[in-house]
């Protein structure tokens, strides 16, 4: 069983924590995050070790960023990178329950978690992050370092763009795309492209201004 060390005490590590626990696909060493105050601290029985900079110490475990942003992951992989650790260090960790046909492809250091869908032919970047009950339709194509929340659904042939988010039980139309750093608010319904570093939210979704939104909402 090969070792696992989770970068961010954070929620996402929590669930990616039970979820290799329950199918024995790794051995979790413990975790690393730069808030000073969690070290020696225990998360669900796996001990903060340092910070990030310590990932270097751990020459024979694997590593997987467990932060929810794709922005934030990006920048803690592009720092990991300066740091000498190349793409073959990261572990991706998928959920058993999660099935997927011949032809799907997904990226190193991605994190599938629990009753995610894949149908056909669908690709997946590199640290992607799909929450439980995600559903990836024939010919997705999904970038690195994008999110998806619980519950969200793509038609067949959609784009997503790099570290872009889609919030809690968002759709997205057939051969529609979300652009790269683009947010989804959550329950949206996507029924035409969304251009990079765009906001959109509601049914049908349309663009925001970045003041108005604010927790996830209208203000």
């Amino acid at each position: 069983m090969s070792e696992l060390i989770l970068i961010a005490a954070s929620g996402l590590a929590r669930e990616v924590l039970a979820m290799v626990r329950a199918s024995g696909q790794y051995d979790v060493v413990g975790l690393l995050d730069d808030d000073k105050e969690m070290a020696g601290v225990t998360v669900d029985g796996a001990p903060v070790l340092g910070t990030i900079d310590d990932a270097g110490k751990y020459t024979h475990a694997l590593i997987l960023v467990c932060i929810g942003s794709g922005r934030s992951r990006e920048a803690v992989v592009e720092r990991l990178t300066g740091m000498g650790l190349n793409e073959a260090r990261y572990a991706t960790a998928i959920d058993p329950s999660v099935h997927y046909p011949e032809g799907c492809r997904i990226g190193r250091g991605s994190i599938l978690l629990r009753n995610v869908t894949m149908t056909a032919s669908v690709t997946l970047g590199s640290h992607v992050v799909a929450m439980p009950s995600v559903t990836f339709t024939h010919d997705d194509d999904v970038a690195d370092f994008a999110t998806f929340a619980a519950g969200v659904s793509l038609g067949g042939g959609v784009r997503i763009g790099r570290a872009a988010y889609l919030g809690m039980n968002a759709s997205v139309r057939e051969r529609t795309s979300v652009g790269a750093y683009a947010t989804v608010g959550m329950g949206a319904a996507v029924l035409s492209n969304v251009p990079d570093g765009e906001t959109w939210v509601g049914v049908p979704a349309h663009e925001i201004e970045r003041e108005s939104f604010q927790f996830g909402g209208v203000r």
